[in-house]
């Protein structure tokens, strides 16, 4: 089997009218870089067209892979089995609404030779105000409560070497503490600009409201783990050392 030198994953739930697009995009911008890539579509549980559609692009797509969960389980359970499946060196993601742009990938990748991971911050967001607000404030009270700096942590297009995601702790709602879950094991991460764009189509399948108090018991989870992790250092003795 041939090396691998990008992996990228993308959870898909019911995105009939983007995940078309989002590979040609992906094609458009990947195939000419020269690199050996795969793209791992997560289908989490899509009661539309998503994965009919998929099936019909993986005909005439190498480099195009589909795992299919065997329901919907969320955005971290996605990732987490996109994880599990991937062969490349590198790892990025983004999300499958093509408001994270493909073409950011490869700027980020050449950003590792400073740091073990990137991250995508929005700055100019293109979302609706509700959505914007809700994501400052939570931020703001995620940084305060883990003795954080990240602006944008809940933004999905983020790029990796692969050593980075062995050994994470895997729960429901992991996705929001990528960066600080990173670093706990050491690795340097890194915060950089990206584009955002306005959704292509349908709307938003993991909202604001009904992840709010879940993500607040996740925040508490990880400032304990946070606090608890032993950083402590061991070196062999040897005679006469």
């Amino acid at each position: 089997m041939n090396p691998v030198e990008l992996s990228l994953v993308i959870p898909a739930r019911n995105e009939e009218e983007t995940v078309g697009p989002l590979l040609k995009r992906i094609r458009e911008v990947l195939e000419k870089t020269g690199l050996s890539f795969e793209v791992v579509v997560v289908d989490d549980g899509s009661t539309d067209r998503t994965l009919e559609i998929l099936k019909v692009e993986q005909r005439t797509t190498p480099w195009l892979r589909i795992l299919k969960l065997d329901g919907p389980h969320g955005q971290t359970a996605a990732m987490w089995a996109g994880f599990q499946a991937v062969r490349g060196r590198i790892v990025a993601t983004l999300d499958a609404d093509l408001q994270n742009d493909p073409a950011e990938i490869p700027r980020l990748m050449a950003l590792l030779d400073k740091a073990d991971a990137v991250c995508g911050w929005r700055q100019k967001r293109q979302d609706p105000w509700l959505r914007k607000v809700s994501t400052k404030i939570a931020n703001f009270v995620r940084n305060k409560l883990t003795d954080e700096t990240i602006h944008d942590s809940a933004c999905s297009l983020k790029v990796y070497k692969r050593c980075c995601l062995e050994g994470l702790p895997f729960f429901e709602g992991m996705h929001r503490f990528m960066p600080t879950l990173v670093k706990m094991q050491g690795y340097r991460v890194i915060e950089v600009p990206v584009s955002h764009h306005p959704r292509y189509a349908g709307r938003a399948k993991y909202g604001v409201w009904n992840r709010i108090f879940r993500a607040f018991a996740d925040l508490l989870a990880v400032r304990w783990m946070k606090k608890r992790f032993i950083r402590c250092r061991a070196q062999e003795i040897f005679p006469d050392s």
